[in-house]
């Protein structure tokens, strides 16, 4: 979905990438893109679902488990995680574009 189509959730659950509290302001991501038949979707902080899209294409999406630790094996990933793991639910900061 995009960034349109988010939504608050009062704080219930986890984020699939980083497994911290979500905030008010929810997306979802499709972790086998839409464009590969992917239907299904999992919670993301706008933040870390704009991370994942700026460190992968779809089509190397498409190719990795679809579970978060299989983008883990991505440096900036790893760097992105440790960071983002003590900012608070609703924390938002401008993200890298792709190069």
């Amino acid at each position: 979905m995009t960034a349109a189509q988010t939504g608050g959730n009062g704080g219930e659950g986890c984020c699939w990438l980083c497994a911290r509290p979500l905030g008010q302001r929810v997306e979802w991501h499709h972790p086998i893109p839409r464009s590969r038949g992917g239907r299904a979707t999992v919670p993301l902080h706008p933040i870390c679902h704009r991370t994942i899209h700026a460190l992968f294409t779809n089509s190397q999406l498409a190719k990795l488990p679809p579970e978060p630790a299989a983008l883990a094996d991505e440096p900036a990933m790893v760097r992105f995680l440790c960071w983002i793991a003590s900012k608070p639910p609703d924390f938002h900061a401008a993200t890298a574009r792709r190069r």
